[in-house]
């Protein structure tokens, strides 16, 4: 029995050796500090801030390597590309996300943001005209009212000691983005606050469940009490969109019933409108397709616009040169007048977008994707495998030597001058690379810059972004130090 163990071992640490040494002289070279048999599987274990802690190691690393290194998990070899030219490479090559996006299909299902290439092909083409400029205009009303009611809540907050502003952002992009994209008001609904914890809670179990290699196996998985987890909170998550449904689908019989529908065809309406009319008028989209899409929504449309803005918030508070040259281009703007947003007016707001931009750079809200290798990528200096699976880093693309030697300073004036920016496309990929780059990108700087420009109007922003401690909930997240002070603007 003993002599059996011991050659099972023996040939499990043979195969090992064998499996990561007998690989091609193109292939990356593998990022230090492997073990026998898990490789660095051990690295994901612990806390999300230590995990955050591997993703940014092992990011530099690749930087260090010529823009790729290896990463090894058992004998599971994955790819970490940090250069711009090579992730386009990759992206565009690779539409087919990996298979840890499979994760989150219980709640997401064939979504955009997880749904299989035919699938996401056919409805990312059927959606497009929900995300027309025409539409995204038609929303500036409502952008306005939810920054002026936001700047109200804040008040109670003025003269304090530093407080959490993140609340505020996530329930005012929530609301937003149901009045807007979904077309109903649950600004008065419970339902709401249910729903940010859930989703908060559902972001650490898919993130705990990466961590667990071993939960990888669904069977295995399926046994877990993190899988009890999971399905408590997709119930929740799932009521929250069936109540959105619901409620624009009952909208919409009545408007038809009393001769309001809008005409017939896809152009220019917004996002469940166009959903419903191809589901009852072409059967395009069925009951549980259209559910999917919408919790899709919901969760981008919202969750990664809080963010941005919480970390931007941080930013300008711990710049005080910044936080005064974007109080100069709003009086510019705006003067004293405390008028609503234009559409105008945001082409005009350079600066801040600027900032915004760069607070992107700093903080990507989502730092890791990844991709199933379809086939053999040649690469710059190497060549992947095909069959493997490839991370491609933000948040090492956001630190290529590309962007020049104050690559880690937070700089809003890089982005003032072309002359002064990366020629490569993808350098910037905060809203992804390719062709499976973000649908809502113009609806978040739109939304973003008008809520920055009402609040920033009204009050003077306190922080320290060197405070924060980060950490990767499946995106980007302070787990503490992101808090700012506020006092009116006069």
């Amino acid at each position: 029995m003993m002599t059996s163990a011991l050659f099972c071992i023996m040939f499990a640490l043979y195969w090992t050796w064998w499996y990561r040494n007998t690989k091609s002289k193109l292939e990356p070279p593998t990022h230090p500090g492997a073990l026998p048999l898990i490789g660095h599987a051990h690295k994901l274990l612990g806390d999300t801030v230590f995990l955050w802690n591997t993703v940014k190691e092992i990011s530099y690393t690749a930087l260090r390597e010529g823009g790729v290194v290896t990463t090894l998990i058992g004998p599971r070899k994955i790819y970490v590309v940090a250069d711009p030219e090579d992730s386009l490479t990759v992206a565009n090559a690779c539409i087919q996300k990996d298979v840890i996006y499979e994760f989150a299909k219980p709640w997401l299902g064939e979504g955009l943001i997880t749904g299989k290439v035919s699938i996401w092909k056919r409805h990312r083409k059927l959606l497009n005209p929900a995300f027309s400029q025409l539409v995204l205009d038609g929303f500036q009303g409502v952008f306005n009212s939810q920054a002026r009611r936001l700047v109200k809540d804040l008040e109670v907050e003025v003269g304090k000691s530093p407080f959490d502003h993140l609340v505020y952002m996530r329930r005012s992009a929530l609301e937003t983005i149901c009045l807007t994209a979904m077309g109903v008001d649950f600004r008065k609904n419970s339902v709401l606050l249910q729903y940010e914890q859930a989703i908060e809670q559902i972001f650490k179990i898919i993130t705990e469940r990466f961590q667990k290699f071993w939960l990888h196996n669904d069977f295995i998985y399926s046994w877990s009490a993190l899988k009890r987890k999971e399905e408590q909170c997709v119930k929740i998550l799932h009521n929250m969109s069936d109540k959105v449904l619901q409620a624009r689908k009952a909208s919409y019989f009545d408007n038809k019933k009393n001769g309001l529908a809008a005409p017939s065809g896809t152009k220019f309406k917004a996002f469940l409108d166009l959903l419903l009319e191809l589901s009852i008028e072409t059967g395009v989209f069925n009951d549980l397709e259209i559910r999917e899409e919408v919790d899709t929504m919901i969760t981008s449309g919202h969750d990664t616009t809080a963010s941005v803005l919480m970390f931007t918030l941080v930013l300008i508070g711990s710049y005080p040169k910044v936080q005064e040259r974007i109080s100069e281009e709003l009086h510019n703007v705006f003067g004293t007048d405390d008028r609503d947003v234009t559409k105008q007016d945001l082409s005009r707001l350079v600066y801040l977008e600027a900032v915004l931009k760069e607070s992107l750079r700093i903080y990507p809200i989502v730092p890791v994707i990844a991709r199933v290798l379809e086939k053999n990528i040649k690469l710059k200096n190497y060549t992947l495998t095909a069959g493997r699976t490839c991370f491609l880093s933000i948040y090492g693309i956001h630190r290529h030597p590309i962007w020049g030697d104050d690559v880690e300073e937070f700089k809003p004036e890089r982005w003032l001058d072309t002359a002064t920016l990366p020629s490569c496309p993808t350098a910037f990929a905060a809203f992804n690379i390719g062709r499976r780059i973000c649908i809502g990108k113009s609806f978040a700087f739109m939304s973003m810059k008008t809520t920055l420009s009402h609040v920033l109007r009204h009050y003077r922003v306190k922080g320290n972004h060197t405070k924060m401690v980060l950490k990767i909930d499946v995106v980007l997240k302070p787990k503490y130090g992101h808090h700012i002070s506020i006092d009116r603007r006069t």
